[in-house]
């Protein structure tokens, strides 16, 4: 099963900032409810890219720094953060075949044999 990490403001930088790969940051709260339909999609994503894209996510209320870093004002969010380039971010609920064709997903997994 691949492994869905959680940023706190104190490891955002790491996990996500620093990453080699290209990481999918789901921005929620618990009183959320699209945050609620929206995190078996990002399950969905974190097993199909295990290896080629880290998962990540960030309880904005626990989390305000990174929130106000970013200018976070809706949720869910969810953003790619690919290494030098700028972050992407799609908000509201989104499929995983969405947000697969958002972020261009498909493009980064290994060609199939």
């Amino acid at each position: 099963m691949a492994e869905i990490k959680h940023a706190t403001d104190a490891t955002f930088e790491q996990l996500v900032i620093n990453n080699d790969k290209p990481v999918l940051v789901d921005f929620w709260a618990a009183w959320c409810g699209p945050c609620k339909m929206v995190a078996p999609e990002i399950e969905k994503l974190a097993k199909k890219y295990d290896g080629i894209v880290d998962v990540v996510k960030v309880d904005v209320d626990a989390n305000p720094g990174i929130s106000q870093a970013f200018g976070i004002m809706s949720i869910p969010l969810i953003a790619l953060f690919t290494p030098g380039q700028q972050a992407k971010g799609a908000p509201g609920y989104r499929s995983a075949e969405q947000l697969e064709q958002l972020f261009g997903l498909t493009s980064l997994a290994a060609p199939a044999n």
